[in-house]
């Protein structure tokens, strides 16, 4: 996902006043039980190679299992185990049951795999539309050209989005296979800036009020978004984070955030023109005990391959790509970096 690269400052989160949570926060001692129960969680932001966007992945006439198998199969033949994934409330809209048992058996071949789960609720980023049905094409050479904002212009929390949100975490609160809820994905992106506050805020109560067991958290991506950041730090219970710079800015990045102290996850990183690959990135999360989650691993229908500004229209593939560990057919990107990625996971 695309965003501006920065250092964070400290914000004056930990004295901010942000009152309303029926389940409070949990405290710092308790978030820190629950990271040292877990091995180091390292994996990538998943879709299968066969779905442009997150309709296509859940719909029920294009949920493709032998795909999610395949792809989580490469991911843990290198010692991955854990993904975050997104959902979308139209795919539940649809069919409510029929999204949760697809939910169930997305868990079901994960864990299998040995893989951990973090799913994301909402998204503010990419196409501000969305049909149910069939998926449109990829555009050539077009980096995410079909990815869809959760709920996009339908913006402000609704009756719908609630029933949504407590129906998916009531169903699975207590399920051991989940990791933790993303609740919204790069909030204030596309230019909506403050106006995602009413359902940032909206998320994180109706989460409160499940009750969920797994932690909920919404990434800090942008210094520009300092309210919506104040809010995220504040009512988190374990801080995540997105950062694609190099290894210098990102260990600042990370110095800045453990002042919260607070457990940290790097949902998204991994932009190998833009100076974040796996060689300086991932040995500096393993040796800083943060969790971490690269963008892309399967090459597929999302094109991301291809950098976020840089489109080649004539579908040719990129000397370097941007995101995106494996082919479809397993074959890595680079054999170099699939022996260092075994080397941190241990399997050598």
């Amino acid at each position: 996902m695309k965003l501006k690269l920065f250092l964070f400052v400290l914000l004056a989160a930990t004295s901010a006043n942000v009152a309303f949570a029926q389940r409070s926060t949990w405290s710092k001692k308790k978030a820190a039980r629950w990271y040292r129960h877990h091995d180091w969680q390292r994996g990538s932001n998943f879709i299968p190679g066969n779905a442009i966007n997150q309709l296509e992945m859940w719909q029920a006439a294009s949920f493709d299992t032998a795909v999610i198998n395949r792809d989580l199969g490469y991911a843990a033949s290198i010692g991955l185990n854990s993904m975050r994934v997104f959902l979308h409330h139209a795919a539940w809209e649809q069919d409510p049951e029929g999204f949760k048992q697809r939910m169930n058996t997305y868990l079901t071949i994960a864990h299998s795999h040995g893989i951990s789960t973090l799913f994301v609720l909402f998204d503010d980023c990419w196409n501000n539309n969305y049909h149910y049905g069939t998926q449109p094409a990829p555009k050539v050479g077009v980096h995410n050209s079909g990815w869809l904002q959760d709920p996009g212009f339908r913006h402000e929390p609704t009756d719908t989005l609630e029933r949504y949100v407590k129906d998916v975490l009531t169903t699975f609160r207590k399920d051991k296979r989940i990791l933790l809820w993303d609740l919204y994905n790069e909030p204030g992106n596309s230019d909506y800036g403050d106006k995602s506050f009413p359902l940032l805020k909206a998320v994180f109560t109706w989460a409160h009020e499940v009750k969920t067991k797994q932690p909920v958290s919404a990434g800090v991506w942008s210094e520009q978004l300092t309210a919506l950041n104040v809010f995220q730090l504040n009512n988190s219970d374990v801080i995540t984070y997105h950062n694609y710079a190099d290894e210098k800015e990102h260990k600042k990045a990370i110095d800045t955030l453990r002042k919260y102290g607070r457990p940290l996850i790097c949902t998204e990183y991994m932009a190998r023109t833009r100076g974040s690959r796996f060689a300086n990135i991932m040995p500096l999360l393993k040796s800083e005990h943060v969790a971490a989650y690269n963008w892309g691993l399967v090459s597929g229908k999302t094109n991301t391959i291809y950098a976020w500004d840089n489109p080649m229209p004539d579908g040719k593939e990129p000397p370097v790509w941007f995101h995106d560990i494996f082919r479809a057919d397993g074959t890595p990107f680079s054999a170099e970096e699939i022996t260092l990625i075994k080397s941190l996971t241990g399997k050598e």
